[in-house]
């Protein structure tokens, strides 16, 4: 499983298999304090972790992920991409990218990666 995080300004991942949109979340970024930093810091996870909709967001993806990823599984695919874009691919996206990531690993899958294109 690769989990991406991207900025919606410099377009969808190709590839993607499964894109999920997190610019409908409240944004760090107004945040002077937390505009420098990205979702892998801990002040934007706490600003994130902080409000009901992030985790009700990242309880959905992880619902539909628990569902549908073993049926992508046993039609023989080897991999699956999934993406999570916002507005300037720092702070939603990457955390979301890096909860669900976790969250794949903590059910089990063995091969779980993580690139944030515009970090990396």
């Amino acid at each position: 499983l690769l989990f991406e995080s991207f900025a919606y300004r410099r377009g969808v991942p190709p590839g993607a298999d499964f894109v999920f949109d997190a610019r409908v979340l409240p944004n760090p970024h107004w945040d002077p304090a937390l505009r420098p930093l990205s979702g892998r810091d801990q002040g934007v996870r706490d600003f994130l972790e902080q409000q009901p909709e992030v985790a009700a967001y990242a309880d959905g993806v992880a619902a539909f992920l628990d569902q549908w990823l073993p049926k992508m599984q046993s039609d023989t695919r080897s991999y699956a991409t999934i993406a999570f874009g916002c507005t300037g691919g720092r702070h939603r996206s990457v955390y979301l990218a890096e909860r669900l990531a976790e969250h794949c690993r903590e059910r089990g899958w063995a091969e779980v990666a993580v690139h944030h294109r515009e970090l990396d």
